[in-house]
Order: C-alpha cells, then sequence, then structure tokens
C-alpha cells in the first residue's frame, strides 16, 4: 500500500533512531550529555529524534490495537466479542478487568516512553545551536518540531488520564530527575499544563495547507482540536481519589470557551470540511488516499508490517472474513439495539455496523443479532490479502465531525442554549448522514437539556468505533446511566416491546450457491446489505425488512432463517458473570481501570486506588 512522503521518512530512520525510547517508564534514557546534544544540532537530526515521539502512537500497544480497539471498549454502541475474563481484553469489556490483566502494562509503559521521548526533544531544541546560528528557515522548522513534540506529549497524558485518571507527571527527561519514583499528580495539574502548552504550540505548528502536509502529521488544526478535546474533558467529570467518586472539574465555564474558541477557529480557518461520504472517508484511511475535504484533521499513521509501527485495524476488528483471502477476525460485537438508534435510512449504519460476515466462498452470510460486528474497518477495503494481520490502516484520531460537535456542546453550555451557528454544525453532520433523504434529517431541540440530548446520541451515531464513546459518556457522568439504559433497551429488544414491537424475531435470507461470491468490496456499505436475498411477503420492500413483523412461520423454501431479536436472551443482558454486558460496571470505581500490577511494584510511591 502506498504511504505518504511522511511516513516514508519515518520508516526510514526509525531503524537508525538514537533516542531510544525505555523499556520502562523509571528508567533513565541510556544518552551521555555528549549524544544528547548531537542528536540535536541540526534540524534533520532533530527530526529523527521527532520521528522517534511519533513512533511511539504506533503498533500494537498504542494506537494499533490496545490503545484505540481495547482500551475503549464497551459504552453503549459496542463490546468485546467473547466471553468474560479478568485477566484479558474482555475483563476491560465487561469493566471487570483485575491489575493482573494482560492488556494493562504495555499501553501504560509505552505512552510513558513516548513522553520520555518527547521530553528530549521539548529539553534540547532550545539549547541546540541551531537557534543561535541556524538559518531562519531552519529555525521555523525547529519551532514546529518543538510544537509537534508538546502536542505529542499533551497526547500522551491525555491517553493516560482518560484510561488511569491520575498518573506520575514528569516534563524533563529521566535523566534529569533527582528522584524517579514519583508519586501521583492531580489530573487537573496535568491537564492545566498541557493546554497551556497545546496553546504554545498552536503558535509554533502550521496550517496544513501551509506547510503541504497530510492527515499523518499534525497541523494547527489538530492542535487546535486536542486542545479542544482536552479542555472538554477537563470541564467535564470524572472518576476522584478522595472522595472516590465521580465529581465534575472546576470552572468548567473557563474551559468550555476554550473549546469554543479552538473549534471555532478551525471552523473558520477553511482548512477542512466535511468529505460528502461518510464511507468514503473510512475507505480513505484504508488506501492512504487524501479526501480533498481534509475532514481526516490527523490520523495516526500505520507503516511497515509489523507489530511496533503498524497497526491490527481491520484485522482484529472491523467486519469479519471467513474466506482466505481476505481473514480477519472481528473482534468487535454491535450491541444489538445500536443498530436501532439509526434512522433506517441514515447511511452511517451499515458503516458503523456489519449484520454478516464473509463466509469462505465469499458471500455475505446474515448474522444473528448478537453477532454483529463493527463495520468502519474492513481488510477488504485494502489491497492486502492472505493472513496478515498488519494492514497499514491509518487511525483517524481526529476527525472535523468532531470538531462541529464539540463547537456545538460548547456553544449550548456558554449561551444556555444552542445558538444558530451550533445547530447548524450539528446540521451539517446530519445532512451528510441523510444524504438523498433529507427530509428525514429531522427538528433540532433549541433547548439547552434537549440539545444536549441531541449531541450525546449524535455523537453515539457519528463516531461509533472511534474509541470516543466511553471517554464521552464518562466526561458526561452518563456512563452508569447509558449502562442501565442499554439494558432496559436489550430487554425490550428482546420482548418485543416499545421501540422494538414491530422487529422481527427472526430473517429469511437465501444464500448463493456455494460457489457464487455475492460480497463485492467496491460497492457501498448499503448495498452489500441490500444485495443480500432477504424473503419479504406483502409488499414489505428489502430495507425495512428490520423493522417489519416476521415475514412467514415457516422458512420458505430455499431460505435460511437466522434469528434477529430471538437471538437475545437473558444471559446476554444481566444475571451471567460471563456472558453478560457491562456485568462488573460499578458506579464511582469502575469508570476507570487499574494499574498494572508490574508497574505499581515497580514504584513504591505509586497507588493503586479506586477500590483496586
Amino acid at each position: 500500500m502506498k504511504k505518504n512522503r511522511f511516513l516514508i521518512t519515518l520508516f526510514a530512520i526509525a531503524g537508525t533512531l538514537t533516542v531510544n525510547s525505555c523499556n520502562d517508564f523509571l528508567e533513565v534514557e541510556s544518552l551521555s550529555n555528549t549524544a544528547e546534544k548531537q542528536q540535536f544540532d541540526s534540524a534533520s537530526d532533530t527530526f529523527s529524534a521527532l520521528v522517534g515521539v511519533y513512533n511511539a502512537t504506533m503498533g500494537d500497544n498504542t494506537y494499533g490495537q490496545r490503545m484505540n480497539l481495547i482500551l475503549t471498549q464497551s459504552g453503549d454502541d459496542l463490546r468485546t466479542s467473547g466471553d468474560y475474563n479478568a485477566n484479558d481484553r474482555r475483563g476491560i469489556s465487561c469493566f471487570g478487568a483485575i491489575p493482573t490483566n494482560t492488556e494493562l502494562s504495555k499501553p501504560f509503559l509505552d505512552t510513558y516512553a513516548g513522553i520520555e521521548r518527547a521530553n528530549l526533544v521539548i529539553k534540547n531544541i532550545p539549547l541546540s545551536p541551531v537557534y543561535q546560528t541556524g538559518s531562519a528557515a531552519d529555525k521555523k522548522l525547529m519551532d514546529r518540531y518543538l510544537g509537534e513534540a508538546l502536542t505529542l506529549r499533551a497526547q500522551f497524558y491525555y491517553d493516560l488520564i482518560k484510561n488511569w485518571g491520575d498518573v506520575p507527571f514528569q516534563d524533563v527527561p529521566s535523566s534529569d530527575l533527582p528522584d524517579l519514583y514519583l508519586p501521583k499528580t492531580d489530573r487537573d495539574i496535568i491537564y492545566d499544563k498541557i493546554l497551556d502548552d497545546l496553546l504554545k504550540a498552536e503558535t509554533l505548528v502550521p496550517w496544513r495547507a501551509e506547510a503541504n502536509t497530510t492527515a499523518q502529521r499534525i497541523s494547527k488544526a489538530a492542535v487546535k482540536g486536542l486542545r479542544a478535546r482536552i479542555a472538554l474533558a477537563r470541564a467535564g467529570w470524572s472518576l476522584r481519589r478522595n472522595p472516590q467518586q465521580m465529581m465534575q472539574g472546576s470552572n468548567p465555564q473557563k474551559y468550555y470557551k476554550i473549546a469554543y474558541d479552538e473549534c471555532k477557529d478551525i471552523i473558520n480557518s477553511g482548512q477542512h470540511q466535511l468529505n460528502p461520504s461518510y464511507e468514503g472517508m473510512f475507505r480513505s484511511l484504508h488506501t492512504n488516499s487524501q479526501d480533498a475535504t481534509n475532514e481526516v484533521i490527523y490520523a495516526i499513521g500505520a507503516f511497515g508490517g509489523n507489530s511496533r509501527t503498524d497497526s491490527k485495524i481491520g484485522y482484529y476488528n472491523g467486519l469479519r472474513h471467513d474466506d482466505t483471502d481476505w481473514k480477519s477476525s472481528g473482534g468487535i460485537n454491535a450491541i444489538p439495539v445500536y443498530f436501532y438508534e439509526f434512522g433506517k435510512n441514515d447511511l452511517r449504519r451499515d458503516v458503523n455496523i456489519a449484520i454478516f460476515r464473509v463466509s469462505a466462498t465469499k458471500q455475505a452470510d446474515l448474522q444473528t443479532s448478537i453477532n454483529w460486528n463493527d463495520g468502519k474497518f474492513r481488510k477488504s477495503w485494502t489491497s492486502i490479502t492472505g493472513t496478515s494481520q498488519n494492514l497499514g490502516i491509518d487511525w483517524p484520531l481526529l476527525r472535523y465531525a468532531d470538531i462541529l460537535l464539540m463547537f456545538a456542546e460548547a456553544d449550548n453550555e456558554l449561551n444556555g442554549g444552542p445558538s444558530q451557528e451550533a445547530i447548524n454544525a450539528v446540521l451539517a453532520v446530519r445532512q451528510r448522514a441523510y444524504a438523498g433523504n433529507l427530509g428525514q434529517v429531522g427538528t433540532i431541540p433549541t433547548g439547552k437539556a434537549a440539545f444536549f440530548d441531541y449531541i450525546v446520541k449524535e455523537r453515539q451515531l457519528e463516531f461509533g468505533g472511534e474509541g470516543l464513546r466511553k471517554y464521552d459518556l464518562i466526561r458526561w457522568n452518563l456512563l452508569e446511566t447509558k449502562i442501565n439504559e442499554t439494558r432496559a433497551k436489550l430487554t425490550q429488544f428482546m420482548n418485543g416491546t416499545g421501540a422494538y414491537a414491530n422487529v422481527p424475531e427472526y430473517i429469511f435470507y437465501k444464500k448463493p450457491a456455494s460457489t457464487v461470491s455475492n460480497y463485492n468490496p467496491a460497492k457501498t456499505a448499503q448495498q452489500n446489505v441490500l444485495d443480500i436475498d432477504f424473503y419479504t411477503t406483502g409488499g414489505v420492500a428489502k430495507a425495512d425488512v428490520f423493522y417489519a413483523p416476521n415475514q412467514s412461520v415457516a422458512t420458505p423454501s430455499g431460505y435460511t432463517k437466522v434469528n434477529w431479536r430471538l437471538a437475545m436472551t437473558q444471559p446476554y443482558i444481566s444475571g451471567d458473570p460471563v456472558k453478560s454486558y457491562a456485568y462488573y460496571f460499578q458506579p464511582n470505581r469502575k469508570e476507570l481501570l487499574p494499574l498494572s500490577l508490574d508497574v505499581v511494584n515497580a514504584n513504591y510511591n505509586l497507588t493503586q486506588d479506586y477500590g483496586y
């Protein structure tokens, strides 16, 4: 798969980088003062060091799999597939992870390795001789590198805080610390520090068009968008250590204003727009093709075909393939009622949720409702075939749609209700979702509480599978509420009551001949669903089969019966410690993950907290 010039450069120098990450966040970098200075004695060498910071965002332990696909589960949209195990990825999804869980230590340690690399760059750029004797062009480059390093360090700390709460904070290299065994720092102190860093960074990093760069490199919009996201987290709720309960951050209006201003700057810049095709924007991530609208503001690049710099996006998660050409595992399931949060003509539904898997003969096999997968990432949308697990699919860390919805949320909070600008921002996202059916967009409410609720749902629909939902629900203090609401909806779904009164118990579909392939990845996600030969009667359209009562009592000749509502049983909903959705969730405790036992044992000043 062709990669852009920045990633090609990154790949070329990753193997020769002299600023190496530490294996443990307590270890000191093994660089002498002389070697450290030499690393930053030219703009080109400094860029090599900056590449090492970018490198820390990649690979299995961070945004190649664990940080974005495993630690993010679950909210009211998706959950990890399989039965509960306290010591693996499913323990995290069920809110039952324990300190010995194997998925916890590597994201934590690799993120601190990234912080160490960033600290070396941030310290040494101002000390570099380029600042004294270099050309104006070189100094401008060094300023840009400094801004990028500050931004990456802010992202690293945000990742730590949203998963573990208060964490040890250092903003200098480990070799400059008098004591390596750091205690936890209150997250608000860290938040305020990195918000200040980002304010500085946005004066140093150019807009995308100014630098002629692509989404895999940080631009001014990426800095501002991240600052808005962190400001909303700072304004919102989080689980505190003392007292151990969910509490809102102090002076929230200050931080809503930061988010509002940063998002408005991006909107007014004209640098980014919504891609007119929701699906097309995600497809571009699979082929490294730039969308003309630049909706993806910052994507974490993936390359190299290895566990250190590539990703398992589209193999671990996404549409499941049982065929040998596109073999993939489908490690994340959609919660059945998430499908019914979408309007039937919402184009996002069939992109976000894959209701079929691809069989060994490349047929679209309809799945029972408890076996649907997330669908935004699909190996068959890449050019890679065979058993490869590393697909070079970039991760969309920040999109313009998020800027619009964050702007609308902050506007609503600041003004006691949405301005027309805020309504228009949400409307733009909705209109893309209903392209071709704009009459079904609906009316956006204008009251503060109703508009907030609308934003809550719209973010669920827009960002399913992008690793945002759990953290959104936490900062809104809605995680417990939405878990309980989802259980109630699942009960109604099982019983065919309420909003699910007309949802069929089962659906019939006809498989093509065993030698005939009817899955075509070149077609849209919506068309792939409509291409399935569903049995309908009485004038029911194919598109309405999911919203109409059973089409027959007996299985029609040549058709296969698939349980739809009937697949939902009580053990999925509650009461079963192995199979139940969010079974181990406890408010004022499980909003955060435990620290890995190895991490705690390595630092006598580090406490576990939150009841773990």
